[in-house]
């Protein structure tokens, strides 16, 4: 038997969990360095499973399928195709800077506290949400991936309730009732989620008599399982609902916001720029080749949500007082244009909503983590009460800024090879959409360069004046994200050359081909 390699790559963070979470409640750094130790041989698994992709071979590759409950049909199935491969690399490479970005967020507030384990629960909190995070990109039985899209919100309810942002304008006892409004917020919204799309996995089971998506892909591809066309798309939008609110698409969206605003930093990131990330990952893997028609039935519609997301999100960041919810909204926006490539059904769109995904997640990493260190200097999250910081901390006011246009996708940074796809690919096919969804761009300029003129130009601050630069910590987390941010700015092929051949797959899953464009004959 092979070397199960999908399976250890997601029991090593659940290991390093469980080892972190049972170190000595007075042995913090010991147990800081344990999860970090577990993250980065996490990390080193992912990059063997990346060398050992062939984007070029079969579809689903280093395979696993056992059988687990036989009696309905359910099988520990694993598989990983180019899109999946990517968003794995994505998180085993956020993992370990999110932990070094939140290497003293859950110390003690008092000193000499002897509070249940604080700092253990909140490193192993991560690693367990990392290893859910990891089966469901791995996951080809649907019943096995609905588990873990559920079970990865245990432990993000208790990041965000109980290992919330301290900078609070109103004092810890309102920030305590904040957060836990935020944590039962989120845990709400996808809990109804789920449980609507538990109700379509059930239907899909009696439609098709197994969860084994391969199985079910094959069946409806040479008609030997067909679907009443009412059947496939309610069971699309119960699929499609519960990805939509992960994702999240407006209007489905309020609980982010709250969740990133009252989370730490690195928690604000591993929100968006990991968990979110199954939603619109599952909106491909699941939606698309399962329900090919009722994909095409619904395309109008998400368009339209998509382009709401797009400009509603850009809107109200353009108008925030607040850092964090400022990223929460641009975030927002973010996701929309990842869905309007989706759904725009052309090779360009989805590469480039796919490319979206892993550039969006470096590049809201290197922002949000930044202006988490500037917002436990000063310990405010409001962008009134900074000015001046660049004449004083330089290295973090550059480290902001580069993150800053990465996010308004500046050309030459990451993002924008992704957003100009997603824009090329829908202008094809629905070239309205694609001129409204175009404003988003000039709307994230806006609110991007206002927070870095209020924040860090200007006079400088009283309560700024002696605020330090970028610790040697610090800059090893920002480094590399601004490094990577640059290079796949200039040279995205390592990723793209993953990611096309299964984009091309899903889309011959909806029998959409790139539309030809119309050259007028040479009079």
């Amino acid at each position: 038997m092979s070397f199960p390699l999908l399976t250890a790559t997601a029991a090593l963070p659940a290991i390093g969990a469980v080892a972190t979470a049972a170190v000595p409640a007075a042995r913090r750094n010991a147990a800081k360095s344990l999860a970090l130790l577990f993250s980065l041989a996490t990390l080193a698994l992912a990059i063997v499973v990346l060398v050992r992709f062939d984007p070029g071979g079969d579809r689903y590759q280093l395979t696993e399928s056992h059988s687990w409950i036989a009696d309905f049909g359910v099988r520990y199935e694993l598989g990983v195709d180019g899109i999946a491969v990517a968003l794995i690399a994505l998180t085993a490479l956020l993992i370990p800077f999110i932990i070094l970005a939140g290497w003293h967020d859950a110390d003690p507030l008092e000193t000499g506290s002897r509070r249940w384990r604080p700092t253990q629960g909140f490193f192993a909190l991560i690693l367990a949400v990392e290893a859910m995070v990891i089966l469901s990109f791995e996951a080809t039985d649907v019943f096995l991936f609905y588990i873990f899209f559920e079970a990865m919100l245990i432990p993000m309810y208790f990041l965000i309730g109980g290992f919330g942002d301290r900078a609070h304008e109103h004092g810890e006892e309102t920030a305590s009732t904040q957060r836990s409004y935020a944590a039962v917020k989120f845990l709400l919204y996808n809990l109804v989620g789920g449980l609507i799309m538990l109700a379509a996995v059930i239907g899909l089971y009696v439609v098709a008599g197994n969860f084994s998506l391969t199985e079910i892909a094959e069946a409806r591809a040479n008609g030997s399982l067909e679907m009443a066309t009412n059947t496939e798309r309610w069971l699309f939008l119960g699929f499609f609902f519960a990805f939509a609110v992960k994702a999240p698409l407006w209007p489905l969206h309020t609980w982010l916001p709250n969740a990133m605003g009252e989370a730490t930093a690195p928690v604000a990131v591993l929100i968006t720029a990991v968990v979110d990330k199954v939603g619109t990952f599952a909106m491909l893997r699941f939606c698309l080749q399962l329900f090919p028609e009722a994909s095409k039935w619904a395309t109008p519609a998400i368009l339209v949500l998509a382009v709401i997301s797009i400009i509603y999100g850009a809107l109200l960041a353009v108008g925030q007082r607040d850092i964090k919810r400022l990223v929460a909204y641009a975030s927002i926006s973010h996701f929309g244009f990842i869905i309007l490539g989706i759904f725009a059904m052309t090779s360009q769109g989805q590469s480039g909503a796919t490319l979206y995904m892993v550039n969006h997640g470096i590049s809201t990493a290197a922002l949000m983590l930044v202006a988490g260190f500037l917002i436990s200097r000063r310990g405010s999250r409001l962008i009134a009460d900074y000015g001046g910081v660049q004449k004083v901390a330089p290295v973090l006011a550059g480290t902001f800024l580069i993150g800053g246009l990465a996010t308004l996708s500046l050309p030459g940074l990451a993002p924008f090879v992704s957003e100009f796809l997603v824009l090329v690919g829908t202008f094809a096919r629905y070239p309205a959409i694609g001129v409204i969804a175009t404003f988003g761009i000039v709307l994230a300029a806006l609110y991007t360069l206002v927070l870095y003129q209020r924040t860090m130009t200007g006079p400088v601050k009283p309560e700024v004046s002696t605020m330090p630069d970028l610790r040697v910590r610090e800059l090893v987390v920002v480094t590399p994200l601004i490094v990577l941010l640059i290079f796949l700015g200039v040279y995205p092929k390592p990723v793209t050359d993953i990611i096309d051949p299964a984009v091309k797959q899903t889309l011959s899953d909806v029998q959409k081909k790139d539309p030809q464009p119309e050259v007028e004959a040479a009079k």
